[in-house]
């Protein structure tokens, strides 16, 4: 008889869960180490391979030997010279040579082949491995951090897919768009293009397929506060996981309702803990079957959440060594600076300027703009700048180098429209002159606060500012030249 992985009480075989804890239980695993696991659409990849066993080799979740890998590309290599030789078509071999290149981790090797495996393929007018070229580069580029070239090359694959009737292709392209939308926090098109790939899932009967594609949506909806629809999803998706023994669907399942139980509040904080806390140990349980790449991947939100909660419940030391753990897992899992690694280091500055640490919260809010810096996210550049400004003002009280934030601030969220943002900024930036005793600036700041809260309709902070005006005026100061 087994035990369970996590109360090691006895069970059964055939026990979905465990009868003494409740928690999910994978069945046969001992039984089967090399099964492949089943991956939701976290960019998705795919070849034109047809057997099963090919197949394999493209999806190996395991780290292969470097040397391994250098004799099948010397390997490859006499092959193209003798094609080249001969006049015959390269693009399969350079295809087979890029998959390898992706396998060391070596994306700009891995991209140059599969360009030339493009070219090609479009010589020979062969569109389902034009397809897959245009998708591997677009993961290529989605990881690298190039979001704009993976949805170029996203783009041209769907696009050329219209010609094909291929909906699992087709699906899972659309997925792939939907995810670097996200990325980027695009919603709105991050929604539809999962929401289009859901609806062809469904349409088409592909159980599978809906079930991956609704997994992927449920970040989306998450961040739209869609909860009862969040709800409804997780509880179909955890089902069938757990009836095909999928380790890695349930993983993932559980991963996000430890996110929903922490968006859903106070009452719910103590069940998004312990979902949390059992999925590490899950996967824990596995981490001889993935990639030391697939575990962190697994690992770092786990790890991040956490550490919110042990900072909501004043954890100090736990939450600082769960940050800390998400951080090393992102970067562990990155090939270069991670938009992820930004979200992880926003994280740690807010709980350093939570613990009064304001040099460190700065340093980390600093680091978290140089990456969105790098990822082109100007409205997470501006906020970083809001809050690097506020500990400046309210904390550490050098006006200067408040001013010097907000007004950096402010010229990104007035670039990008957004009118709440630059109103709060100029209300701060008046209270600041008001206490320089520099009336006529404060006046002009609050003037322009006020005309934004009356755009955004905000009667409330719109009265708040006219106040501030009109304290001003009955204090007889010259406002004539404003």
């Amino acid at each position: 008889m087994n035990n369970c992985p996590f109360c090691k009480e006895p069970i059964e075989s055939y026990w979905t869960y465990c009868r003494n804890c409740n928690k999910p239980l994978i069945t046969n695993i001992d039984e089967e180490p090399n099964k492949r696991l089943f991956s939701p659409y976290d960019g998705v990849s795919y070849h034109s391979n047809d057997s099963e066993e090919d197949e394999e080799e493209y999806y190996d979740i395991n780290v292969i030997d470097d040397e391994s890998i250098d004799l099948e590309l010397t390997h490859l290599e006499e092959q193209l010279t003798e094609s080249e030789k001969l006049g015959e078509n390269m693009g399969d071999l350079l295809l087979r040579k890029a998959s390898l290149y992706y396998k060391k981790r070596d994306f700009p090797k891995a991209s140059k082949n599969l360009e030339l495996a493009l070219e090609n393929f479009l010589e020979e007018k062969d569109l389902i491995n034009v397809i897959i070229c245009h998708n591997e580069l677009g993961l290529i580029h989605e990881e690298t951090g190039f979001f704009d070239q993976a949805i170029y090359h996203f783009d041209r694959a769907l696009s050329t897919l219209e010609d094909l009737s291929d909906d699992i292709k087709k699906i899972q392209v659309l997925n792939n768009l939907g995810n670097v939308y996200y990325l980027i926090n695009d919603l709105e098109h991050s929604y539809k293009y999962y929401q289009d790939a859901l609806n062809l899932a469904e349409k088409e009967s592909m159980e599978v397929e809906a079930i991956k594609t609704s997994s992927n949506l449920v970040e989306v909806l998450l961040s739209l506060k869609d909860f009862d629809r969040v709800k409804k999803i997780l509880k179909r998706n955890l089902e069938f996981f757990t009836h095909n023994d999928d380790v890695y669907g349930i993983i993932q399942t559980r991963i996000k309702y430890g996110k929903l139980y922490y968006y859903l509040g106070d009452n719910y904080y103590d069940q998004s803990y312990n979902c949390l806390t059992s999925v590490l140990a899950l996967i824990d349980t596995i981490k001889n079957q993935i990639s030391i790449f697939t575990k962190k991947k697994l690992e770092w939100e786990c790890f991040l959440y956490l550490g919110h909660l042990n900072s909501l419940w004043d954890n100090d030391l736990e939450a600082e060594d769960n940050f800390l753990k998400s951080l090393e897992a992102v970067r562990t899992f990155e090939v270069q600076e991670n938009i992820m690694e930004g979200i992880v280091l926003e994280a740690i500055a807010k709980f350093y300027s939570l613990k009064g640490e304001d040099g460190k919260a700065i340093d980390y809010y600093q680091y978290s703009n140089d990456i969105y810096q790098k990822f082109g996210d100007k409205s997470k550049i501006g906020e970083m700048k809001y809050h690097v400004a506020t500990i400046f003002q309210d904390y550490i009280q050098d006006e200067q180098k408040a001013i010097l934030y907000f007004e950096e601030s402010l010229e990104i969220f007035d670039s990008l429209n957004n009118a709440k943002m630059a109103a709060e900024i100029l209300n701060k930036l008046g209270d600041i002159y008001v206490s320089k005793q520099m009336f006529e600036q404060a006046m002009g700041y609050f003037e322009r606060a006020k005309g934004f809260y009356d755009k955004l309709e905000d009667e409330y902070n719109k009265n708040i500012i006219t106040e501030k005006i009109n304290s001003l005026k009955d204090d007889n100061f010259n406002v004539s030249n404003l």
